[in-house]
Formats: C-alpha cells, structure tokens, sequence
C-alpha cells in the first residue's frame, strides 16, 4: 500500500509546517499549500482566501498523489492589540476571509477527493481563544470561534460518509506569527502557566498526527495543546 497523502494549508511556517515535519517523519506524504514555498513533497502557491486558486491547488495534489487522506487547515495569522471599536474593516474583513473563508474554501475543494474514496479525515486548526475568549484580538478570536462552529457542523454533516472531522484548538503557541513583544511571550503571563511556557509547534502537530490516525473517527471533538492554559 503507498504511503498517505497530506494535505497541509499554512505549510510554510509555524504549526503547519510543523505538522508536515511530524507527518513525513511517521511516514506521510505532503502537499503544502501556503503563500509561499513550503518544506513539503509538493509545495503548492495559493492564497486560501481565494477559492479558485485553492480548488486548483487541491486538484494538483489529488492528482499528482492519486489520493488525499488527511487535510489539515492552519493558514492564518494573528493580530492583537487593538480594541474592538478600533478593528477596521478591511481588518475583519481580511481576518475573516484567511481564517474563515480559507478553511471552507480548502475543506469545500478537498471533500469531493475524500468522499469518492469513502475515507479520510480533516483536522481544523481553531484556537483555545475561541473556547477562552480573550480581549485586544476579536476579529481573529471570532474568526476561530467561527471555524469551530464551522468544523463541528462538517463533522455532523460527513459523519455517515467515513470521513472524520475535528479540531485541534492550541493555546498560544511559539510561532513567528507572536510578535517578539506579543503580551503571550511576556514573562508575567508565563508565569501563570502550569507548565511555564508557549505551547510548542510539535506539540500542535502530533495532537493532529493523533487524529489523524489512532483519532481518526471522533466525530467533531476538540483537542487544546495549551500548557495547562485552560484545564
């Protein structure tokens, strides 16, 4: 039997590439779609906010692979520091649109692949902030929050077709996308951390590795990496 096919939006940094670093080690093939070139067995170049380009995308990765078992959504990029009243709209609309937009365009454009093979499973990144709340960043937590709820209904919608969906909702994590002087790095909140620190990138993709494999049929279910952040 060949190897199975991710694939991975985001791929080119962060969680996502992260998680096609821990795939291709347990034995995975990738395809990694990202604004630009990502460490990936097949680096695709679209912007998941656009879903022409991503249904392409997709279609590449199908048919170079001649499968897809596993898609896993974590474009997206953070924004804080900014009171609700101050959140443009060219700022909602953006956020919306990556996180939002680019999780039902990829799950849309990858679903036909999946349900034609009768298996598979899609893994959703959202984020603790949608389960916690937060303040300073709303757009991007009601940005999460609405990939969760979008998830969830997928689950239930695919559930009697052999395809697995879920979420992985990780605490802050220490990526690039957490500005050097982002209040999640600073010490004082660390602190109050049972574990001390930013949740890993690995620790991220091996909670989506679990569900891509021993996990692969929960139905709906939210996992958070978070360092203890929410127990």
């Amino acid at each position: 039997m060949s190897a199975p096919v991710a694939l991975i939006t985001g791929a080119a940094g962060g969680i996502g590439a992260a998680t096609a670093e821990v795939l291709r080690e347990a034995g995975w093939r990738t395809a990694g779609l990202d604004l630009r070139p990502s460490p990936t067995d097949l680096p695709l170049i679209a912007d998941v906010a656009d879903r022409g380009a991503v249904a392409d995308a997709v279609d590449r990765a199908a048919g170079r692979f001649g499968r897809l078992d596993l898609v896993v959504t974590a474009a997206g990029y953070y924004e804080d520091g900014v009171d609700v009243g101050d959140i443009t709209t060219d700022q909602w609309n953006r956020m919306l649109a990556v996180a939002l937009g680019g999780t039902v365009n990829t799950c849309a454009a990858a679903l036909p692949h999946l349900l034609a093979a009768g298996t598979g499973t899609v893994v959703v990144i959202s984020s603790e902030l949608a389960l916690a709340g937060s303040t300073g960043d709303l757009h991007y937590v009601a940005a999460k929050g609405a990939v969760l709820g979008f998830a969830k209904s997928l689950a239930l919608e695919v559930a009697d077709s052999g395809i697995g969906v879920n979420i992985v909702a990780p605490g802050p994590t220490d990526t690039p996308l957490l500005a050097p002087d982002s209040a999640w790095r600073d010490p004082a909140y660390l602190a109050t951390l049972p574990l001390g620190r930013l949740v890993t990138p690995a620790e991220v993709a091996h909670t989506v590795l679990h569900l891509a494999t021993e996990g692969r049929m929960y139905c709906g279910d939210v996992l958070s990496p978070n360092a203890g952040a929410v127990i």
